[in-house]
């Protein structure tokens, strides 16, 4: 299944070498956190300990659901079925009742827990399940649009919903949390083309593909060539300007959680200077990083004062 979700995610970092601890495409980054969901730090060093739990507790709701539609052997329609009954459970335990038993003590005692002290928008949820059942039936996107609003449901609702335990919920920080949280799930597509296309699954929008004279057959065929890496220029570029829009959210969090969002912006802005070291190639390999991207990461994220961010955005926007 494909995030953030495959839910992409969100305030997390989409970084990544072929992961463990990961759900949907598999990211990691290095020592900053302990377990991700497609980007999604959990129990990190970094996560305020009074919030862990209940961020914990987001993520098993989200790793499971990913785990009912995109692991095993079950048929489409039974996938479909299994996150029916688990959304009924959702709505359970948002309605004060007992969830069945099916994954109560896995996931959703400590989620009702959390769902009650925090009071957590059931939309949110209710998103990231409906993206995970669209990448059960949907694998073209007709426009950027329409991408986009899979985006909506699929990372977006991540990053809000650890806005939220933090208490900010002004248009502008979420705005930012948004082009974040978008901008990983549009960087871990162009990341994974080599892996998508073999399992029949392609994110670029028609009109971007027709552009530069490809079609989805050739994605998926993996054709790598002059018009391939040119489009995945034009990708990147977008994905970067979505990041740049975002960046100033990092002091906008309070304390350690800014410190994190750095690391995950910079996560992901590392990956797409991976690629373009590549020279765009993601159809033949799929980049990923390494030990040896965390100190200029970490230098990277020292210097992300206001003013440079406004001159970074203003150069993505430009270029």
């Amino acid at each position: 299944m494909q995030p953030l979700l495959r839910c992409q995610t969100a305030l997390a970092a989409n970084s990544a070498s072929g992961g463990q601890h990961c759900i949907c495409k598999t990211h990691t980054i290095w020592p900053v956190s302990i377990e991700h969901y497609e980007n999604f730090p959990v129990a990190s060093w970094l996560c305020p300990p009074a919030l862990r739990p209940a961020v914990t507790a987001i993520y098993h709701f989200a790793r499971t659901a990913d785990d009912l539609a995109d692991e095993g052997e079950a048929t489409t329609e039974q996938r479909q079925q299994a996150l029916r009954a688990y959304r009924s459970d959702l709505h359970a335990i948002a309605a004060g009742i007992a969830p069945s038993t099916r994954w109560r003590a896995q996931v959703f005692e400590a989620l009702g827990t959390v769902f009650h002290a925090y009071r957590l928008p059931l939309r949110l949820l209710d998103d990231l399940l409906d993206a995970f059942e669209q990448d059960l039936v949907k694998t073209r996107y007709a426009d950027r649009a329409d991408l986009l609003d899979y985006c909506r449901r699929s990372a977006n609702p991540i990053g809000r919903l650890l806005l939220h335990l933090y208490g900010i919920d002004d248009a502008g920080a979420l705005q930012r949390s948004d082009a974040i949280c978008t901008s990983l799930q549009l960087i871990n597509f162009w990341q994974d083309m080599s892996r998508d296309g073999p399992v029949g699954r392609c994110y670029v929008p028609g009109p971007d593909l027709q552009r530069h004279g490809m079609t989805v057959d050739d994605l998926l065929a993996c054709q790598d060539g002059p018009a391939a890496r040119a489009l995945l220029r034009e990708l990147c570029a977008w994905a970067e300007g979505l990041m740049r829009e975002g960046a100033p959210l990092v002091h906008q969090l309070p304390g350690r959680a800014g410190w994190e969002l750095r690391l995950v912006v910079q996560g992901g802005l590392r990956i797409l200077e991976r690629i373009r070291a590549m020279e765009f190639a993601t159809l033949s390999a799929r980049p990923h990083l390494g030990a040896q991207d965390l100190a200029p990461m970490l230098w990277r994220a020292l210097r992300m004062t206001p003013a440079r961010l406004a001159r970074q955005a203003q150069h993505a926007e430009a270029a």
